[in-house]
């Protein structure tokens, strides 16, 4: 029998199909579902649809992928992708039947669509320097395949965009039988061109950390790798030049009518908890990882309910929908929490979120918290806090190369006076802080953002 891993992130709209699909095979003994946070209904049509459902421990594909690896019974694995509308209906029987009568080891898959900008750009190029012998690959970055449970022993996940061709050399180099697969036609979304950059890179540093030892490479193989690596920099660069212009929206008390946190902190019944950690007053970094203790056992669906409860300021939506069509970048960065900051995305249209990272397992907190590297101080900052939101407004601003003069950025507390201070202009919103205020470019008093308009 066949175990069928499917690794998803909000893929409400197809993981009922994929689901439904896998169950048509006799072949198949079991699905499993392995979330990665989302924060639409992925999780629970999936459990509808009878599919074993576990939340990722960390976060990225590979480490869902190694989960559900770990979870699976059979000696056989498929892996599918959770968004894709349909299957050709022999899928799983082309890319299993191979394995089954012994002819390879681990096949993967490839099927008619214009092959993508990356693997053009990047993959393919890499390998026929590095590993010629994969560089007939057709889709060397394709995430349908299957194999032997001992042939993924021998695999290095990566935790990025890098894992899919990290598999395949791995598995290569292992010296294990392959076979490309071709499973038909399929609609399959792109990567938008914002995720280009790093996608990039991380492919590109998973094919050149497996190529170390390659006693191929020289200086002739290096100076290559090097134009090729320059041009898709290039390219990207040239694309990002069309959107330089970036927006930063606090959290709570800006966007939120409230604070997650005291909100969380009422309806959960540890507000008296709350309260004596935070006048013990630590060091913000203490401080996050002690509060997170609190939410230990806390369902995902919890998280949901309360922070809904909290009003968003009406216009918010409007506001970014507008913003957006006159070629601004859009985020949030937050000091609460990823789960709620990715939920208030989702629901006003913003592009991005940033925020602590919950860990969660069978969907329940687990009551550590991440604190992401964005957040931390670096030789680039700005300012002496160890913790602070303007090393992550730093970090964006890097990536989507804007600088700082023209990005915004909008607050509300004493802890939003560094970011407000350091953006080309800072918005203090509904502030009752003296000094924000006293920094800030523009005082919104008001409980809307239509003033953001005339500001910039």
């Amino acid at each position: 029998m066949i175990s069928i891993i499917i690794p998803v992130l909000n893929e409400e709209k197809t993981i009922g199909a994929v689901i439904d699909f896998c169950r048509k095979s006799k072949t198949v003994g079991e699905v499993i579902v392995i979330d990665d946070k989302s924060i639409d209904e992925t999780v629970n049509i999936a459990l509808s649809k009878q599919a074993s459902v576990f939340t990722s421990t960390k976060l990225g594909k590979g480490s869902s992928m190694k989960d559900g690896l770990l979870i699976s019974k059979n000696d056989i694995i498929l892996f599918l992708d959770g968004d894709i509308a349909e299957y050709p209906e022999e899928t799983i029987e082309k890319m299993t039947k191979p394995i089954i009568e012994g002819r390879c080891d681990f096949t993967k898959s490839y099927f008619s669509r214009e092959a993508g900008r990356v693997t053009e750009l990047v993959a393919k190029p890499l390998l026929s320097i590095l590993f010629p012998e994969l560089a007939l690959f057709r889709q060397p970055l394709s995430g349908i395949i299957a194999g032997k449970r001992e042939v993924f022993e021998h695999v290095d996940f990566e935790n990025d965009y890098g894992v899919d061709i990290g598999i395949l050399i791995d598995i290569f180099r292992s010296g294990y039988k392959i076979e490309e697969i071709f499973i038909g036609n399929i609609e399959h979304k792109m990567k938008q061109w914002q995720e280009l950059s790093a996608m990039s890179k991380q492919v590109s540093k998973a094919i050149l950390k497996r190529s170390a030892t390659n006693e191929k490479l020289n200086l002739d193989s290096l100076g290559t790798v090097n134009i090729i690596k320059d041009q898709m920099d290039l390219a990207i660069k040239e694309m990002l030049l069309t959107l330089r212009k970036l927006v930063i929206f606090d959290l709570d008390d800006t966007i939120f009518e409230g604070r997650f946190l005291y909100t969380a902190a009422r309806e959960l019944n540890f507000y008296d908890a709350l309260m004596k950690i935070m006048l013990e007053k630590d060091e913000p970094y203490v401080m996050t990882k002690r509060i997170a203790t609190l939410f230990k056992g806390v369902t995902i669906e919890k998280f949901y309910e309360i922070a809904d409860k909290i009003k968003i300021i009406d216009d918010t939506a409007d506001i970014v929908k507008s913003l957006k069509n006159q070629g601004y970048i859009v985020g949030i960065i937050s000091e609460s929490y990823d789960i709620v900051a990715e939920h208030v995305r989702k629901k006003v249209g913003a592009d991005f979120a940033l925020a602590n990272e919950l860990e969660f397992s069978n969907s329940a907190a687990t009551g550590e918290v991440k604190i992401p590297a964005y957040f931390l101080k670096s030789e680039k900052s700005v300012c002496a806090h160890n913790y602070c939101k303007t090393n992550a407004m730093l970090s964006v601003a890097e990536k989507y190369n804007i600088p700082l003069s023209n990005v915004v950025a909008i607050g509300d507390s004493e802890r939003d006076i560094c970011i407000v201070k350091t953006a080309g202009i800072g918005v203090a919103f509904c502030s009752t802080n003296q000094v924000l205020n006293y920094v800030a470019d523009k005082v919104i008093q008001e409980k809307r953002f239509s003033q953001l308009l005339n500001v910039i």
